[in-house]
């Protein structure tokens, strides 16, 4: 796969997943015999993988890190799964944070929706 039809595949930009092969997020993508960048299944997963957890926030030090424990080997594990219990806290703490000022902004929606309401119903009685 080329890297444009990789990039149409992931939604994300050509000059993202050179960014991300060249500080290493996408380990080693495999290149054809002209030089040209030919993304394989496994490429196309570090790809998907890398894009699912930037969308959820996690930062580029954090997948580095991953990324460089999981070319380590299985005796990184333990560090690579702490890694994770960690970002999936910070996540449901911003979640939980999100929730909240949803829910204010929802309060302060239909205060506004009440005013306009109150404004309607004054603008009526004057007519009246």
């Amino acid at each position: 796969m080329t890297i444009t039809e990789a990039s149409q595949k992931f939604d994300i930009s050509q000059d993202t997943l050179r960014y991300y092969e060249r500080i290493g997020l996408i380990p080693h993508v495999h290149r054809n015999k002209s030089g040209i960048r030919d993304y394989t299944e496994e490429d196309c997963n570090w790809v998907e993988f890398i894009k699912c957890m930037r969308d959820a926030g996690l930062p580029i030090e954090v997948l580095l890190e991953y990324v460089e424990l999981f070319q380590q080997g299985d005796e990184t594990i333990p560090a690579r799964k702490e890694l994770f219990i960690e970002q999936r806290r910070q996540l449901l703490k911003k979640m939980e944070d999100m929730q909240k000022t949803l829910e204010r902004l929802n309060y302060k929606i239909a205060s506004y929706e009440g005013a306009v309401v109150d404004a309607e119903k004054t603008l009526k009685r004057s007519e009246d």
